[in-house]
């Protein structure tokens, strides 16, 4: 799962970007408004943290150009404690959620995870599909009761495949929304890691559609 974080206050975005790191997502910071409505249009982020006080153009107008472009990324915002005008004009701009600061950044890092959740039809932590069952809050996996010894890029991938159940996902996709933005992984990454977790879960778990790309079915 691919995060942008929009946060021009260097500390709290590295923060930030270190707790959702630990928690299994990759994650790319941006420190203004200009970047983060381009790179919101332009790129193909599972979610993204929005403070509202950027410079060069204000999170609340790079929520409302996003939305009025099309874009459904779910949005968690950030705003300062006691701005309850910010917080209405947030929601009625489109965010998903909100979080006034300061905060703490497991709060941070469970809200992302619920809005992710619900934007993708889960209702809780647990995501399953046939007899694989993973605990996205604990980062844990289980296939046919048993639990399995995942690396974190095995983990990474095997939660998105799950998480976007019953729909292909294509190479290019996976390796966006497993690797990191700067990394530069070889063209054949995504199939040895792939192959990495047919071993581990048998080959019929993980279904590769030709020309396409690969997808894990609902029960």
């Amino acid at each position: 799962m691919r995060l942008m974080v929009v946060e021009d206050e260097r500390a709290i975005a590295e923060d930030v970007s270190a707790a959702l790191t630990r928690a299994g997502y990759v994650v790319d910071c941006v420190h203004d408004g200009e970047e983060a409505w381009f790179r919101g249009e332009t790129e193909g982020y599972d979610g993204i943290v929005l403070d509202l006080g950027l410079p060069k153009m204000d999170g609340l107008t790079v929520l409302k150009r996003l939305r009025a472009a099309g874009v459904t990324i779910p949005v968690l915002v950030l705003t300062a404690r006691g701005a309850w005008m910010e917080r209405v004009a947030g929601i009625d701009a489109g965010a998903d959620d909100y979080l006034p600061k300061p905060f703490h950044t497991e709060e941070l890092v469970a809200r992302m995870g619920a809005i992710l959740r619900r934007s993708a039809g889960h209702t809780t932590p647990m995501l399953t599909a046939g007899q694989l069952d993973i605990d996205t809050r604990r980062m844990l996996a289980h296939f046919d009761g048993k639990p399995l010894v995942l690396t974190p890029l095995e983990f990474r991938a095997l939660r998105y495949l799950v998480h976007h159940k019953s729909r292909v996902v294509s190479q290019g996709e996976l390796t966006e929304h497993v690797y990191a933005h700067e990394s530069e992984p070889d063209s054949n990454v995504i199939e040895v890691l792939v192959g990495r977790l047919r071993r581990k879960l048998g080959a019929d778990v993980i279904t590769t559609r030709r020309g396409y790309g690969y997808i894990v079915d609902g029960p």
